[in-house]
């Protein structure tokens, strides 16, 4: 604020606090892709493998995007975090499924 009194950073208000409560960019808020990565993290791991590379990357994302706001109470983190395990887990079986399938391939043919 202009004109508060002592250092930069400090409130103008005695008892800590800014007007509205808080820190300046605190509150609480929704990340806006929290339940896009929840919904993506879930649809990974029950129909479409590829989809949870997506879901890791956008957690990851989102996960940077709240913890450079560390006054922000964010009230969908848990979708977030939910989302971005799931995609994790989704990748894990994608690994799976492509060395599984390599390996098929690779005993087929030296076996023709």
């Amino acid at each position: 604020w202009p004109g508060a009194p002592g250092p930069p950073g400090t409130p103008p208000w005695p008892g800590g606090g800014w007007p509205g409560g808080g820190w300046p960019g605190g509150g609480t808020r929704d990340h806006p892709q929290g339940t896009t990565i929840l919904v993506l993290g879930i649809l990974s791991l029950v129909l479409c493998g590829i989809l949870g590379p997506v879901a890791w990357a956008m957690g990851n994302t989102a996960r940077n995007e709240m913890a450079a706001q560390p006054g922000v109470t964010w009230t969908n983190a848990g979708n977030v975090t939910a989302g971005r395990i799931c995609g994790m887990v989704a990748t894990g079986f994608l690994a799976l499924g492509v060395l599984i399938g390599v390996l098929a391939v690779a005993a087929a043919v030296s076996g023709a």
